[in-house]
């Protein structure tokens, strides 16, 4: 088994703590993301990993054993930097070796596995270039090539496509998922992007100042978020200060609790259950607003702005209490002209209910 576990691990240089108290468990070939903004402790977790970090208190338990203070070299990680880290007097095939070579691995054998490899990341025919002689994304697939060669019990991928261009990106998140499914690799990926966190992973860990506040699933971190924080660093949120008035079983009746008084009704999940009399936020993502009547809950807003991104709309408005909404209208709803008052409406089973 090659889980990995935290368990209260907490990281501080000098006075300062900046990993405090995670616990976690990364399951075997399950891909977890790390998300969050620089400086909250992504990096440092997957670091103290890999060894090159010691955590400050708390175990590291991978594949059934305590690795917490562990040299690098004796645990069989594989990792993938931002920057590739490739040996420029290397060829391809010589990259990919390396880690293979210091094992003591045989030729025949060696070669073996680099021709795998090369074939897993779909570089055959790059075998004698150099890296000057690659594109980014191909550099990229050399250095998760050479990562995934040695059969690392844990994959570590630290950043790997912030350097890329949007559509590269996007290719190569397909590619290194395809890649660790086929391998069933434990993977650790750390971003700060909340489309790869999204798009990639199994489970996402959404961190804040060294804490891990959420870890569940993609849809559910996007749709039911536990926090404000977590509702506004993974996509946009719109947000209604609320309080509660009724509930029967999930289903809320909510009143505003500034401007004129509107009720709206929420069905939530039991993760949001909150008390009669209740102050909190309503949130519903931009994507569950409509423009016009027909869903139960609506109001009127008044269009700031109105901004074109290809296949979408992102209408910008203001409701009548001073909320911040945005909507997104797609192809052939109607799009409404800046300082129009509209009517936006949206379903009880889109919204979330959260402290305010």
């Amino acid at each position: 088994m090659s889980e990995v576990i935290f368990e209260n691990v907490e990281k501080s240089y000098a006075d300062q703590l900046v990993v405090r108290g995670v616990n976690m468990t990364i399951r075997q070939g399950e891909f977890l993301t790390l998300l969050g903004p620089s400086g909250c402790g992504k990096t440092t977790c997957l670091r103290m990993i890999a060894g090159f970090v010691t955590p400050s208190q708390g175990r590291i338990i991978m594949a059934g054993r305590d690795i917490t203070n562990l040299p690098p070299y004796r645990r069989n990680t594989g990792m993938v930097f931002q920057s590739y880290a490739l040996f420029p007097h290397k060829t391809v095939a010589e990259n990919i070796a390396f880690g293979l070579e210091v094992r003591r691995i045989p030729r025949a054998e060696r070669a073996a596995k680099v021709a795998e490899a090369l074939r897993l990341v779909r570089l055959e025919s790059f075998a004698d270039r150099y890296p000057t002689q690659l594109s980014g994304g191909q550099r990229q697939r050399v250095a998760l090539a050479r990562a995934v060669v040695i059969k690392p019990d844990v994959l570590l991928l630290d950043e790997p496509l912030a350097a890329l261009d949007l559509k590269l990106r996007e290719e190569l998140q397909i590619e290194i998922r395809r890649v660790q499914s086929s391998l069933d690799i434990t993977t650790l990926f750390v971003t700060h992007d909340q489309s790869e966190a999204l798009s990639m992973s199994d489970r996402v860990a959404v961190m804040q100042d060294g804490r891990i506040v959420q870890i569940d699933s993609p849809d559910i971190v996007y749709e039911r978020p536990r926090t404000r924080y977590v509702a506004n660093f993974v996509g946009r949120t719109n947000l209604i200060k609320i309080a509660v008035r009724a509930r029967q079983n999930d289903t809320y009746r909510v009143e505003t609790c500034s401007g004129p008084v509107k009720a709206f009704d929420v069905i939530a999940n039991a993760d949001s259950a909150m008390n009669i009399g209740d102050r909190c936020l309503l949130g519903t993502r931009p994507e569950h607003f409509h423009v016009g009547g027909g869903h139960t809950n609506s109001c009127e807003a008044t269009v700031r702005a109105v901004t074109y991104f290809g296949s979408i709309r992102h209408v910008e408005a203001e409701g009548p209490a001073g909320e911040h909404f945005t909507i997104v209208a797609r192809a052939g709803d109607p799009i409404p002209a800046r300082g129009e008052t509209i009517v936006v409406s949206w379903r009880p089973e889109a919204c979330f209910l959260l402290p305010e």
